[in-house]
């Protein structure tokens, strides 16, 4: 598209702003999310992620002292709509493993980002921890019709980092000294998913996911980086 010979960005037709996400659990085969709650998650929650204190080095929080400090933190994470967190509940034991936030929500421009991640040693490297981000993405795409998906983080988050890349986003720069958090400066690295990608990403989680992907001793048989690659 032109205008008095200035190119301008493609059109959207019918493009109107989205809803904002609903607070309706989201069920999947190895794990559900559903809205955080102190009374229902925090004890679950604490008792997970008991002894990964690496868990937080990255996050805005410091670890909490104790579970009165750690109950506080969630019920006031609870309370809010941007970031709206969700607790991560493993199907195979019923419990909360693990917590990530829809944030910096735009419904005007169909943007939305993922963060506040903490997963739990008992969901880190599991089908259930995949799945949960997969759950997040196919609500902001397919129920909500977003056309952008992020993920940021610290620069300097190596896991952080090849997990945004494992689950499909792509890199798109650093935005340099953009926020000061625990008396330090972070550079944020940025990755998006945007909507034109999203249905090969789709049938690729599917792929991955799907049971037959794995041995009786739950050896994956390919990679989600390999069945992100295929045409599907």
């Amino acid at each position: 598209m032109e205008v008095e010979g200035r190119p301008l960005g493609f059109a959207v037709p019918g493009w109107t702003s989205r809803l904002r996400p609903p607070a309706t659990p989201i069920e999947g085969r190895y794990c559900r999310l559903e809205r955080l709650s102190a009374e229902r998650h925090a004890a679950e929650l604490f008792a997970a992620s008991a002894g990964a204190p690496e868990n937080w080095i990255y996050l805005p929080q410091d670890p909490p002292a104790d579970f009165s400090e750690y109950r506080q933190w969630i019920g006031a994470a609870a309370q809010r709509d941007d970031p709206f967190f969700h607790a991560i509940i493993a199907r195979d034991s019923g419990l909360a493993v693990g917590v990530a936030a829809l944030m910096r929500i735009d419904p005007a421009n169909g943007v939305i980002e993922v963060g506040s991640i903490h997963y739990a040693p008992a969901l880190k490297r599991t089908r259930a921890g995949t799945e949960a981000i997969y759950l997040l993405m196919r609500r902001v795409f397919d129920e909500l019709g977003y056309r952008r998906f992020e993920w940021k983080c610290d620069s300097l988050n190596a896991p952080s980092r090849r997990a945004a890349l494992r689950y499909g986003f792509t890199f798109e720069g650093i935005f340099r000294q953009a926020v000061v958090y625990k008396g330090r400066n972070r550079d944020t690295a940025w990755f998006s998913i945007i909507d034109k990608e999203w249905p090969r990403l789709r049938g690729g989680f599917l792929r991955w996911l799907d049971p037959a992907n794995f041995d009786a001793n739950g050896r994956q048989h390919k990679t989600l980086a390999g069945a992100l690659a295929e045409d599907g």
